[in-house]
């Protein structure tokens, strides 16, 4: 992938524009639409706390399901430098997609894609075969940034960790192995680990780099109405910190 080059759009379709008033539990956030108060599924378990403040506009999509408890998805969430979407499920999404369309040059001669495949204790989002050596691939989405780096993860996660243990496992195995980051804040220049607010998962994505895991962050912004892997940002390796 070249810097700068757009490579594949994704359309989000339409949506309603409100405001953030609370969030009373991680997947349930109140929101103003239309004046009025109304329940919204939040797509994304992360803390979400430096883009849900009360007062931020937001996007919201109606349930795809009739009868659901909440008639709205939180998908989006306005910041200083543009929109980001908070749901969850979209960079598995966008990354598959582009395998599909041959778009990223990180991964030519994919031949089949089989996603959540298991290994080891885990189920990693994708298990790539072609040429050369089996590949295995766990997509994250990350949505904080500050002052122009992209920080992952926005609260502690031992799930993450643990696939980065089994990454490495596989890389050993003789796997190729890819922790691949989908980064959805449009402010973002490059990548980092957030050691502050987890220094074992910025540990241990530091020995997997030396170990051979690649970890390649993609930048998604949303503009309009299509988000599009537009480029590949750079890692800025995580200062040490205490375990």
């Amino acid at each position: 992938m070249k810097p700068g080059v757009i490579l594949l759009g994704m359309d989000t379709g339409q949506w309603e524009e409100g405001f953030f008033l609370e969030r009373p539990n991680r997947f349930l956030a109140v929101v103003e639409l239309g004046g009025e108060p109304a329940n919204a599924h939040v797509p994304d378990p992360g803390r979400l706390r430096e883009l849900l403040v009360p007062g931020a506009r937001v996007r919201l999509r109606p349930a795809d399901r009739p009868g659901r408890r909440t008639a709205w998805d939180l998908i989006g969430v306005e910041c200083p430098e543009g929109w980001v979407n908070i749901d969850s499920r979209l960079p598995n999404l966008l990354f598959a997609e582009a395998l599909r369309e041959g778009w990223l040059e990180e991964f030519p001669s994919t031949s089949r894609v089989t996603p959540e495949h298991r290994y080891g204790e885990s189920v990693l989002d994708f298990l790539l075969e072609g040429d050369g050596p089996p590949c295995l691939v766990e997509v994250k989405g990350c949505t904080l940034a500050a002052e122009g780096v992209a920080l992952f993860p926005d609260a502690p996660t031992s799930r993450g960790t643990r696939h980065l243990e089994e990454l490495m496992s596989a890389a050993r195995a003789g796997y190729r192995a890819c922790a691949v980051f989908v980064v959805k804040h449009p402010g973002a220049r490059v990548f980092a680990a957030n050691a502050a607010t987890d220094p074992l998962f910025a540990h241990t994505l530091n020995r997997a780099a030396l170990a051979g895991v690649e970890i390649i962050p993609y930048l998604a912004p949303w503009r309009g109405r299509e988000i599009r892997l537009e480029r590949r940002l750079a890692v800025r390796p995580a200062l040490p910190g205490p375990l």
